[in-house]
């Protein structure tokens, strides 16, 4: 009888991994994720009798251990971080400990294991940080100059995974992804946040203002949908040890998103200026090249921003 894939997700119930628990499903895959006894459900409810759930914590290196020898998996997708780039500036040894340290964690679990499981690492496009015009589009060899901890705590977890490739041969792709959203986006994030306050403008139960942060940063966004299916044909397709930009190549100015918004409601806002939603430093420009990714999987976006925009605008109208 053949054996049936599976596939170990961390951070299952986060946002990318709820997506991705549900595509890997659709190819009947045997689906597994760790998560903490506190952590919130919500994003998997529809899904979670098909899956199967473990309770572990990246910090805690003997639960881990325990979870990787009682399901051998084929694939692991390393999704579970602090991932909220302005939230890295108030608990900045928090973001480098769970990023970092827990990775390290997970890394030496499927080490002692001994299996040949293929592992991706969501890295992130804040690595690159301070990029200068005559660098985009990014591409992989560009310099990283990480302008917040989160970004540093990639560059670390991004570095371990080639060291961890080179020392061990674990079969560790890094996938660099650019922004990706659309339904189910936390709040925090400015495209969720826009998209929340409008449907509660909308509502009635929300002052017609809505609060903004840096509205002049440009960003290459990508549907969440389309980055999930990114992150399988990297387990399937891609080279260990190699590391992969994953993006649109198109930017979006965070106001040209707001503005979009607005203009799918037909309520009339004043926008407001919020110090509290500004960062000590914030990347002016994030534009990717992910030529490389494409020309070994062929993958690409099928799902045009705008879409996204307005499914996520419809999540919020729902949701509150």
């Amino acid at each position: 009888m053949k054996h049936k894939t599976k596939a170990l997700i961390t951070g299952i119930s986060g946002f990318a991994g709820s997506y991705l628990a549900e595509f890997l499903l659709k190819k009947n895959i045997e689906v597994h994720g760790i998560m903490r006894w506190r952590s919130n459900i919500s994003n998997i409810e529809k899904c979670k009798d098909s899956l199967f759930l473990h309770e572990a914590d990246l910090l805690d290196a003997h639960s881990l251990y325990t979870v990787i020898d009682e399901i051998q998996p084929d694939y692991v997708f390393h999704l579970a971080a602090q991932s909220f780039v302005k939230s890295s500036w108030a608990s900045p040894a928090n973001t480098i400990e769970i990023n970092m340290v827990g990775s390290v964690n997970l890394f030496e679990a499927i080490r002692k294991s001994k299996r040949e499981t293929v592992i991706q690492i969501a890295c992130s496009s804040e690595e690159y940080g301070m990029v200068y015009e005559n660098e985009v589009p990014i591409k992989e060899a560009n310099p990283l100059r990480p302008l917040s901890p989160y970004g540093v705590s990639k560059v670390g977890m991004d570095y371990l995974g080639y060291q961890y490739y080179q020392s061990y041969g674990l079969k560790i792709i890094r996938t660099r992804g650019f922004n990706h959203t659309g339904p189910r986006r936390g709040e925090v994030f400015a495209e969720s946040s826009f998209a929340k306050q409008i449907a509660e403008i909308e509502k009635g139960i929300r002052e017609p203002v809505v609060c903004v942060g840096n509205l002049s940063a440009e960003r290459d966004y990508t549907d969440v949908r389309d980055m999930v299916c990114a992150y399988y044909v990297a387990v399937t397709k891609c080279t260990s040890g190699e590391v992969y930009n994953i993006c649109s190549g198109k930017t979006w100015k965070i106001k040209k998103v707001l503005d979009f918004l607005i203009d799918q409601s037909k309520i009339k806002v004043t926008i407001k200026e919020d110090s509290s939603r500004m960062r000590p430093s914030d990347v002016p420009i994030l534009l990717g090249d992910c030529s490389k990714f494409t020309q070994e999987t062929g993958w690409k976006t099928t799902i045009p921003f705008e879409q996204t925009l307005t499914d996520l605008l419809n999540y919020w109208r729902e949701k509150v």
